[in-house]
């Protein structure tokens, strides 16, 4: 069972990557100084500290590729002339037959967005509170770009 000491340390690096709601980038920033500065103290402080962080990085490549996906298919869009009323009111009446696949393709990756930042929050939450009872915690799909 690791000190109480270092079981505070990891407990914090999770609970630092919510910095990001006060200042951008704070979901890197504030665990990478959380664990620079405490990872030769203990191997949990350690293996908690390049959890965090891979997690935020996997989640910002993640991201990455959804929007190099979302963003042409929004200019796509926006360049044929979108035309709302005539895509989805006909005769006066709501209609979504006319509905092209950039919206489906486009609306499903918004879901997604959606779906995937609530899951990192849970996540995050669950590896605190590993943390905190001294357990080991490991993301699922986490990119080991710190090993």
């Amino acid at each position: 069972m690791p000190e109480k000491n270092h079981i505070d340390i990891a407990t914090c690096i999770h609970l630092s990557t919510f910095t990001r709601f006060i200042f951008p980038l704070g979901n890197f920033i504030a665990p990478l100084i959380l664990w620079v500065a405490n990872k030769e103290k203990s191997e949990f402080v350690n293996m908690h500290g390049k959890q965090a962080l891979n997690f935020q990085l996997s989640i910002l490549v993640y991201t990455i590729i959804m929007a190099i996906i979302t963003v042409p298919l929004f200019i796509i869009g926006l360049v044929m002339g979108f035309d709302f009323n005539a895509y989805f009111f006909s005769n006066g009446t709501f209609n979504l037959s006319n509905l092209t696949p950039y919206i489906f393709i486009g609306g499903s990756l918004g879901l997604l967005a959606i779906v995937g930042f609530i899951v990192e929050i849970v996540l995050v939450i669950k590896a605190t509170l590993k943390a905190k009872d001294g357990a080991y915690f490991y993301y699922p799909l986490t990119i080991q770009f710190l090993k």
